[in-house]
């Protein structure tokens, strides 16, 4: 263990600054996931439907997490390196695009400080150890999938199911030591299987789809995370928290077309919670 790795494990303070400053930097980077694996899986899905139908699709730039640099969406300038500095960078250009003052949305820089102060909490906790760096593994993703389900609807295979398997091999090597495998095992299992059994009752009695196929496996990420003693819980505190921003959306007439919001950010919203207070903490916010 290096010398600063030490000081990191006895000053919990120092641990939670360092992950901190490095969660602002995994921000920057997850703002970057959030904007392209959607316009990613867009582009393969063309490719795959050109291939279907006998025809070849036009060649494209190169576009994925690294390639091109990030710019400008609307005059297509080049963000320089000291503007892409997490949040100073956004107070710097005073929130707009240096070359057409074209404003960006204070989404990125509270992305950046969300993913900051998760980094932080959980060093504060668990210290310098893996365990941290599993929690925090867990929050950039589970945060990337809540912004993405928000914006396009769409929970990608790509980031479910790495995090499923990631939370199985926490609870195997004991950086999760709340959770032990077998109980990892089956929340991953009992989490995929109760969506999909309301999925189909739901299909069944009116004939529509009420959920897509990402929520089953979100959940099975956070029943492999946190067991399957934590699913009721979190599932709870997910349709309460989502009815009432959805009567609230209805109210203001904020409801997209179709009249639907996804699941997955309220999910993610009490995965977060139970990671934060704990599985039992929203048994008693929803009143049981």
């Amino acid at each position: 263990m290096t010398d600063l790795a030490v000081i990191g494990s006895t000053v919990p303070e120092l641990a939670a600054l360092l992950a901190g400053i490095l969660g602002l930097l995994i921000g920057s980077f997850l703002n970057v996931v959030i904007y392209r694996v959607p316009k990613m899986m867009e582009r393969q899905w063309a490719q795959e439907c050109a291939q279907l139908n006998g025809s070849h699709a036009e060649p494209a730039e190169k576009f994925n997490l690294l390639t091109p640099r990030s710019r400008c969406s609307s005059c297509g300038h080049q963000i320089r390196w000291y503007e892409n500095i997490p949040v100073l960078g956004y107070l710097f250009l005073r929130g707009k695009c240096s070359a057409c003052g074209v404003r960006y949305g204070i989404r990125y820089p509270l992305i950046e400080l969300a993913t900051g102060c998760l980094f932080a909490f959980c060093a504060l906790r668990w210290g310098w150890t893996p365990t941290t760096l599993a929690w925090c593994g867990f929050c950039a993703a589970l945060l990337g999938l809540a912004v993405i389900d928000w914006d396009t609807t769409l929970l990608p295979d790509d980031m479910t199911l790495p995090l499923m398997w990631a939370g199985l091999v926490a609870a195997a090597l004991q950086w999760n030591s709340a959770v032990s495998l077998t109980d990892s095992f089956w929340g991953a299992v009992a989490g995929y299987l109760s969506l999909w059994a309301v999925y189909w009752a739901f299909k069944l009695a009116t004939g529509k789809e009420g959920m897509g196929y990402g929520d089953f496996k979100l959940l099975a990420a956070l029943g492999a995370w946190f067991g399957w003693a934590a699913l009721v819980p979190m599932i709870l505190m997910a349709s309460v928290i989502g009815a009432i921003a959805g009567i609230a959306m209805k109210f203001t007439s904020g409801l997209r077309a179709g009249g639907y919001i996804p699941f997955g950010p309220f999910l993610a919203g009490a995965g977060f919670t139970a990671l934060v207070f704990g599985p039992q903490s929203i048994l008693r916010f929803v009143g049981l």
